[in-house]
This record gives C-alpha cells, structure tokens and sequence, in this order.
C-alpha cells in the first residue's frame, strides 16, 4: 500500500485523466434507473461484457420492475445463465422487482439507503446507480479502484469502505462525480493487476509503485 498522495499531485493525476477522457462513461448497458439496477446487481463476480451479451434481448422484453415479474424467474433465468451465480441472481431480481412495484410505485429510489434495502443490492451496486443515473458524487470501489488506489496513493486504504472514504476525502471536489469511473477504466485497461502497463500510463511520473513494468 502506497502513502497517501499529496493533494497537488492527486489533482495533477485527474487533470490529466480528465484531459484523456471528459465524460468517461460505465460500460454496463442500459435504458432507465431499473435496467441499471439489474445489470450491476448481475455484473457481481461477472464482466460488464458478460451482462450486457446477457441483457441485450433481456432488456427488450422486461425494462421494468412489473414486465420482470410478468417475464418470470424461469424465463429470466434462461436469459442469464451465461453469468456466474445467475439463480441466486435471478431470485433476487424477482424479489427487488416485486419491492419495487409494490413499494415504490415501480420506481427506483434515488436515497442509498432505499437502495441498499433491496435484495442483492450493496453498497457498491447502490453507488453505480446513484452515480450513473442520478449524477451524485457517489464513489463505487470495485477490485479495480481498490487495487489502484493502493498501488498509486490516490486513496489508500485496507478495505473498500477506507478506499471509499479516502476518495471522497482527497480527491477534488471538481473530480468526484467521474472519479470512481475514471479510476475503474484506468485499474481495467492500463494498471491492470498482473501486468500493469506503465511505460504508457499518462501518470506513471507521479505514481509511486515500486514494481512498475519496464
């Protein structure tokens, strides 16, 4: 685990981050506030790529909580059985759905909290959409930011609530909103866990990894 990064040196790195990508965008697929939710509640031990080959056609034909329940578990099931876990998945899309309609009019809440409450959804699932589709400044560690922000000093810490908390703390308030993005794109495509690619990472200067690849 790195040090702590100084704050010019974190607000040089997301300059620069910002600078190669503006508006970075999640790579999960989806139309509304409840395709979002199923799909990170699916993408749990999963790939992005794996759930949106899954929900390509699921999305056609059940985009809300009351057409999920109208489709089935055995039907959802036959379009989700490529994922990792997709049983205990799909209980839970059907339990979060019934929620839903019976709760909340068929809407999804917008507070963490409401969302937290609903079967198969955490704290990180909770975060994506309260990023994603509400544009709050909510942080989403996955094995991505957890493994860069150690690796790096952006924002150190020995479990997912400390990355979380140290994003938030250190990083510029002006970076927040895309902060867990950008740092999920850099950890898939660039600081990759066996073979980090530094020789072109646009921020190899400023990290402090001491086993950078040559």
């Amino acid at each position: 685990m790195a040090k702590q990064l100084d704050y010019h040196t974190i607000h040089e790195i997301f300059t620069r981050f910002q600078a190669a990508d503006p508006e970075p965008k999640g790579e999960l697929n989806h139309v509304n506030a409840y395709t979002l939710v199923v799909a990170v509640a699916l993408s749990a031990q999963a790939t992005d790529a794996g759930v949106n080959k899954a929900t390509a056609r699921l999305f056609q034909v059940a985009d809300t909580p009351q057409k999920m329940l109208d489709l089935g578990e055995d039907a959802l099931i036959d379009h989700i059985k490529t994922i990792g876990l997709y049983r205990n998945k799909a209980k839970n899309v059907m339990k979060l759905s019934r929620i839903l309609v019976d709760e909340y009019g068929g809407q999804v809440p917008s507070s963490r909290a409401a969302l937290q409450s609903l079967p198969g959804v955490g704290r990180k699932t909770a975060n994506v959409v309260l990023n994603m589709w509400w544009h709050y400044p909510a942080q989403a560690v996955d094995t991505h930011i957890f493994r860069v922000g150690n690796r790096t000093g952006i924002a150190p810490g020995k479990n997912v609530d400390l990355v979380e908390r140290a994003i938030e703390d250190n990083i510029p308030a002006e970076f927040q909103l895309h902060a867990h993005h950008w740092l999920i794109l850099h950890g898939r495509y660039h600081c990759k866990a066996r073979k980090p690619m530094c020789p072109t990472c646009i921020i190899a200067d400023l990290c402090p990894f001491e086993d950078k690849t040559p």
